[in-house]
C-alpha cells in the first residue's frame, strides 16, 4: 500500500506542471486539531496486541508549531496544479499511550503530509476584484516522525517513517495587495492512513506495528507571492 501511494504521488508530481500563466508561492500558519482514532497493532518482541481509541492532541503552538506551504501553477481558466507540505501533529495522552503498552507514542516532530493538489479559483469575484474564493484538493503520502518509547524497552522508536497515503482539501478566501502580495484565509483537512513500524530491541526481535488512521483540520492564515 505505501509503494502504491509514494508510486501515485509522484506521478501526479510528474503531471502537475503544465504551462501556466501565474505561478504562486504560498506559506502559511494555523490551527491544527485530530480527531479521535482506532489504534490497533502489535508490540515489539512478541509482547501482544493492542485496539483502542486515542484522543489525539494537536499541539499546534508548541514547538514545532504547525506550518505549510505549497506551490502553485494557475491557468488563465483559474485551475491550478501544484504541490504542497503540511506539518500537522498527533500526539497520544499519556494514559492513553500506556494502556496500550507505550510510555510515549507522538508524531510531534511532524505528521508530515505531502501532496499533489488540483485547485480552482474565481480571481476577483468579490469587494471590485479584490477577493479570490478557492477551493481544492490534492493526494499524496504520509510522511511522520515518529517518537515512541514501549513500556519497560530499552530502546526508542525516533526517525521519519513513510507510513501510507494521504488526501487533502481546501477552501479558502485570498484578499489581494497588489499582483503580487496578498493574503489569505482557509479551511484545510487531511486524511491519512498509516502503518507506523514500532522497533524492536534488537537481538532478531520481531519489529511492531501501529495501524491508524488520522483525521486532521485546521484553519490557516498565510501569504501569497505571485509571479
Amino acid at each position: 500500500m505505501i509503494k502504491t501511494a509514494k508510486a501515485a504521488f509522484f506521478a501526479l508530481v510528474a503531471l502537475a506542471t503544465p504551462a501556466a500563466a501565474e505561478f504562486e508561492l504560498s506559506l502559511y500558519l494555523g490551527a491544527q486539531g485530530v480527531t479521535d482514532s482506532t489504534a490497533s497493532g502489535t508490540l515489539p518482541g512478541g509482547g501482544g496486541t493492542f485496539n483502542s481509541n486515542i484522543d489525539w492532541e494537536g499541539n499546534p503552538f508548541d514547538m514545532p508549531i504547525y506550518y505549510g506551504g505549497r506551490a502553485m501553477w494557475w491557468n488563465d481558466n483559474g485551475i491550478g496544479f501544484g504541490i504542497e507540505g503540511t506539518h500537522t501533529k498527533a500526539i497520544a495522552p499519556s494514559a492513553q499511550a500506556a494502556a496500550i503498552g507505550l510510555d510515549r507514542f507522538e508524531l510531534s516532530d511532524g505528521h508530515n503530509i505531502f501532496t499533489a493538489n488540483i485547485m480552482k479559483r474565481w480571481p476577483g469575484a468579490f469587494n471590485n476584484g479584490k477577493f479570490t474564493p478557492y477551493v481544492g484538493g490534492g493526494i499524496g503520502i504520509a510522511v511522520p516522525h515518529v517518537d515512541a518509547i514501549v513500556t519497560g524497552a530499552p530502546n526508542r522508536t525516533f526517525g521519519f517513517e513513510f507510513t501510507g497515503p494521504a488526501v487533502r482539501g481546501i477552501a479558502g478566501i485570498k484578499y489581494d495587495f497588489n499582483d503580487r502580495w496578498a493574503i489569505f484565509s482557509e479551511y484545510q483537512f487531511t486524511w491519512s492512513d498509516n502503518e507506523i513500524t514500532i522497533d524492536s530491541a534488537g537481538g532478531g526481535a520481531p519489529d511492531g506495528e501501529l495501524n491508524t488512521e488520522l483525521l486532521t483540520h485546521a484553519v490557516n492564515i498565510g501569504i501569497s507571492y505571485s509571479f
